[in-house]
């Protein structure tokens, strides 16, 4: 029967996969990750912060899209607080750590990286049920957002949790990894595998909504006048979804392949030298999903510049603005061109009807 380790410091482990992590950070190295994660967690926080407060103050944001886009922020703010544990418990600290410390660490991490991952796939899914349907807003009701949003976490909470419940090397020291020195190689592959499917997915998930508003933006312009907002749609849309999909795979994918190549014990692949980069990377994307999925939409952020002025002019407009009707705020002159860019791109909330209620409206 193989010994079992649960009692051993980390400088154990660490010191089997000849990690010198007292050396790697120090000097300049260190100071640069530290000025860039306080950077990142202080962005993080703010952020995200002000998206979940628009969502619950803006009563146009009370939708499923909304209700998803909150919760994909209180991830990405899950995601700083993980990272604000992992510099204080990293470097030379990491080797004084105990095995529970440094699986809650890590656990932290993997459970913040999963829900925003999740949340963007349901984001990515609820955008395509809304679209093929020809609806602004899909047909989710509360009870069912509510009961995604509990999955998603669920969901994370148990990836997080995997290798605390057994999913680890402490009783098998000959298959730990090199990266996280207590997971098990095989635990890394399947986390990396299943990582890069659903990422995947999410793509062909916007390369199908691309391709089907490009082509229905091309029949109603063979039938239009074709206005220059018509014509400029396709070109929007192409650009957001890029930036989408680019801010992902420019974050992630470094990260995953690296801890799938440890997962194979790639020993020559020089993964010791990057894991910290790829770790900031991978949580500039909680960076970049505010501006990306709120900044963008101009109701989201003239809400939030709203909160931030508190002005008594600002105060006064949106109760004015509030009490102009909706067919008067949800005008369309250009029903495919407006469908398209809010609907689609920013899911600007304009009315509770699918296109055809409000082209007859």
């Amino acid at each position: 029967m193989n010994e079992c380790y649960y009692d051993r410091r980390m400088d154990f482990f660490y010191n089997r996969t000849k990690t010198d992590t007292a050396d790697e950070w120090t000097g300049p190295q260190l100071i640069g990750v530290l000025c860039f994660g306080t950077f990142f967690c202080l962005f993080i926080f703010i952020s995200n912060s002000l998206v979940i407060a628009a969502v619950v103050k803006n009563k146009r944001f009370h939708f499923p899209f909304y209700y998803l886009l909150a919760n994909l922020a209180a991830a990405d703010f899950f995601a700083g607080i993980a990272y604000v544990f992992l510099m204080f418990n990293t470097g030379p600290v990491s080797k004084t750590l105990t095995v529970n410390r440094w699986f809650l660490r890590q656990g932290l991490l993997d459970t913040s990286l999963t829900a925003s991952l999740v949340n963007l796939l349901v984001i990515a899914v609820e955008r395509h049920m809304s679209i093929m349907r020809m609806k602004i807003h899909s047909n989710l009701t509360k009870k069912r957002v509510t009961f995604l949003i509990i999955s998603i976490w669920a969901i994370a909470i148990f990836m997080g949790a995997v290798p605390t419940l057994g999913w680890n090397c402490l009783c098998d020291i000959n298959v730990c990894s090199s990266l996280a020195p207590i997971y098990s190689r095989s635990y890394l592959v399947f986390w990396s595998v299943l990582n890069l499917v659903v990422f995947f997915i999410m793509v062909v998930v916007y390369i199908r909504i691309y391709m089907y508003v490009q082509r229905k933006t091309n029949v109603l312009s063979s039938h239009t006048s074709g206005s220059i907002s018509r014509r400029r749609t396709p070109v929007k849309l192409m650009k957001t979804v890029m930036t989408v999909l680019g801010a992902f795979v420019v974050c992630w994918t470094p990260g995953l392949v690296v801890l799938l190549l440890d997962g194979l014990n790639c020993t020559n692949c020089g993964i010791q030298n990057v894991k910290r980069w790829f770790l900031l990377l991978a949580l500039l994307n909680s960076v970049m999903n505010p501006i990306i999925y709120s900044y963008k939409d101009d109701e989201m952020w003239a809400t939030m510049k709203r909160m931030i002025c508190c002005s008594s002019e600002d105060k006064s407009q949106e109760r004015r603005s509030s009490r102009i009707p909706s067919t008067v705020l949800c005008r369309s002159t250009d029903i495919s061109g407006h469908y398209i860019e809010d609907g689609i791109i920013q899911g600007t909330i304009c009315g509770k009807g699918d296109l055809g209620d409000k082209g007859n409206s």
